[in-house]
């Protein structure tokens, strides 16, 4: 079987759809890059909404990032779209982009949009577990014709700023109430930390004030906590985008799962202590994530 990618001419133009959600973006890039390296004549671009955008800015392996409008995708001519995104929105921009060749996963409710129908990761993989995103992401690479590999670590690209100090990045923050530890045992986590200084980590329009004890930064340019993240010694935090980010530098994580599976969610292929507890958040207690947080080295 001709696999889709020997079917593209050199140089063809691909776009990969991947509207939003700060983790699946990032988890995104193990794809990116295995693509890239297979095929470094592609012209790379990704759909994306504005606020994510840096992700996929200054790296090597995307040449453009494209505002998450039809006419925009259009405009690219692109020779294969590539819907990760798999919602309505994405599956009909993948249908009318006027692309030859349409993939996305055949689990995808309007799949008839698509002229190559990816299968699932575990038929790919030949596995029968729960695969993790970046897994799942990767394996429709492999289907397009990228030969198998060992999936690398998620990519980020931010200048290097040195801090005079060691640091903890904090993040006490979730999109949703039951994926939030509580706000004090973040502070009680804070304040047993020997030679690392917290920071605490926020988005935009997030209340900090709980945390006003300790250097706060809220709302601030996704580059901006690129850079600081890369630079940091710990990251601890709740399940989210900012986790996925520490784990894409390489920076050592204790992270909070509540309902979310951590097999699909864990921080990808960085040294790292999951405490799950799905009756609930509450129920993790500060000296079982203490113990996690001291696994990694935080006496330092």
């Amino acid at each position: 079987m001709q696999h889709v990618l020997d079917r593209l001419p050199l140089g063809a133009r691909v776009a990969v759809i991947r509207l939003r959600s700060l983790g699946d973006c990032v988890l995104t890039t193990p794809a990116l890059l295995l693509l890239k390296q297979h095929r470094p004549d592609l012209e790379i671009a990704v759909v994306v909404e504005d606020r994510f955008r840096r992700v996929f800015e200054q790296s090597p392996h995307v040449q453009r990032t494209l505002p998450a409008n039809i006419g925009a995708l259009r405009a690219f001519r692109p020779r294969l779209v590539l819907n990760f995104h798999g919602g309505t929105r994405s599956q009909w921009m993948t249908g009318l982009s006027m692309a030859r060749i349409r993939a996305g996963f055949a689990h995808h409710a309007a799949n008839w949009l698509y002229s190559d129908k990816i299968p699932s990761a575990q038929r790919i993989l030949g596995e029968e577990r729960i695969v993790h995103t970046a897994e799942h992401m990767a394996s429709a690479m492999f289907y397009l014709g990228v030969p198998k590999k060992e999936i690398p670590r998620a990519c980020l690209f931010a200048p290097v700023i040195q801090r005079r100090e060691s640091y903890a990045v904090i993040h006490p923050m979730a999109s949703a109430a039951d994926k939030a530890w509580p706000a004090e045992r973040f502070l009680a986590i804070a304040k047993r930390l020997k030679g690392l200084t917290p920071v605490f980590l926020g988005g935009p329009g997030e209340d900090m004030a709980a945390f006003q004890e300790f250097e706060c930064l809220a709302g601030q340019p996704l580059g901006d906590v690129f850079t600081l993240m890369q630079s940091a010694s710990l990251f601890i935090g709740n399940d989210s985008g900012p986790a996925h980010m520490a784990a894409a530098f390489g920076v050592p994580a204790a992270v909070l799962f509540g309902p979310s599976d951590p097999r699909i969610w864990a921080p990808w292929r960085t040294r790292s202590a999951v405490v799950h507890s799905p009756a609930g958040m509450a129920d993790i207690s500060l000296d079982r994530m203490w113990e996690a947080v001291e696994s990694l080295g935080a006496r330092q």
